[in-house]
């Protein structure tokens, strides 16, 4: 069992594995944020219910660990990708140069999107405290904070550009998931390819659905 995951198709199953588990979170966040057009105590309700139900812990574990896995893997694959092609300038098919520009520009993606992660978490998880009360709760008042944040030229234009880079990389890395696990057969790659980008935009239009709501309906002081 080792010996398979310490291998170059074992640590691709991992790399699909992990990838697999961030793209469900990436899709339930989005969904549980549309929860801010419903109404501002529906949005503080749904982030009160995440930080104080009990499997907190255990997802938040779990999506570090697959985060810590999927970058790890991500950068010792492409040194063994790299060592496996060590000239740089050797001839090679159009379907090869495709697949390594790929490569090289997911690698760019990731790296941003990690550095957006870590700030959007420290932007939102540790950021400003406001409190509110919901049917006698006093919870944190996580709309508020966003209207504050996307009222923020310098954020938004940041969140902006990591969201169409996440979009890019989900586009990719959804059909790279079923090609890890063995899936991506010829016949059906069309069929990948397309809920691949469909399951990317619909991801990212969701979540930029939310600054674009804040600056057309709230975009007036950071008060809703």
């Amino acid at each position: 069992m080792f010996s398979f995951l310490t291998s170059t198709v074992g640590k691709k199953y991992l790399m699909g594995l992990s990838g697999l588990i961030w793209t469900g979170f990436v899709f339930a966040h989005m969904a549980g944020n549309m929860l801010m057009f419903v109404s501002p105590d529906a949005y503080n309700i749904y982030g009160h219910n995440l930080v104080t139900g009990k499997l907190i812990y255990f997802v938040e574990g779990l999506l570090i660990l697959a985060l810590i896995t999927h970058v790890v893997l991500a950068i010792n694959l492409t040194l063994e990708n790299r060592k496996a092609r060590p000239s740089r300038y050797a001839m090679l098919g159009s379907k090869e140069k495709g697949s390594r520009w790929a490569s090289r520009t997911m690698a760019i993606h990731g790296t941003i999107i990690l550095i957006f992660i870590i700030s959007h978490l420290i932007t939102f998880k540790f950021g400003t405290y406001y409190e509110t009360t919901v049917d006698g709760v006093v919870m944190r008042d996580l709309f508020r904070l966003m209207i504050e944040i996307f009222t923020q030229p310098v954020y938004l234009v940041w969140y902006f550009i990591s969201l169409i880079l996440l979009g890019f990389h989900l586009s990719h890395g959804v059909g790279s998931v079923f090609q890890s696990f063995g899936l991506l057969h010829p016949a059906y790659q069309p069929m990948i390819k397309t809920v691949s980008w469909v399951y990317a935009i619909v991801v990212v239009l969701g979540f930029l659905s939310q600054p674009i709501a804040v600056f057309l309906f709230h975009n007036n002081g950071g008060q809703a």
